[in-house]
């Protein structure tokens, strides 16, 4: 399985949004994100404890990723952007894609940032799930 890299959520984060997105609100440069937040998310979904892996799957690995990037905040603007797009490359990354309505996917992404962090594991499961029914070979 392909991981998701800090390289890659740069390139992800600023240099594609600098090239394509068009809003008027300004993308940060990538030196002013939270360090230590930022690599905590990229990394989580990979960790291993005693030789297992903490999240297994690509389903799973995608859930955590794309809750973290949104919740914990690593970069001053676009962390629900940056999410949605950084899951998608790395599903990319796998060989899959995601089939599913922008609006439905946008409505899925605003919910994971509303919720209540005490509510993560539930969420992160809705995730699983969301991704599983959307999943696609590409």
């Amino acid at each position: 399985m392909k991981e998701i890299t800090l390289n890659d959520v740069e390139y992800v984060a600023f240099r594609l949004a600098k090239e394509h997105l068009a809003f008027d609100e300004p993308i940060p440069d990538f030196s002013t994100r939270y360090p230590n937040i930022l690599e905590s998310c990229v990394l989580t979904p990979f960790q291993e404890f005693s030789g297992k892996k903490l999240y297994p799957t690509l389903v799973k690995r995608a859930a955590i990723l794309f809750y973290l990037l949104i919740k914990n905040h690593p970069f001053q603007n676009g962390n629900k952007r940056i999410a949605l797009t950084t899951l998608l490359v790395f599903l990319h990354g796998n060989g899959k894609w995601l089939k599913v309505d922008s609006q439905e996917f946008y409505n899925m992404t605003v919910w994971v940032a509303q919720s209540p962090a005490r509510f993560k594991k539930q969420v992160v499961e809705a995730i699983e799930e969301f991704v599983r029914e959307h999943l696609r070979d590409i």
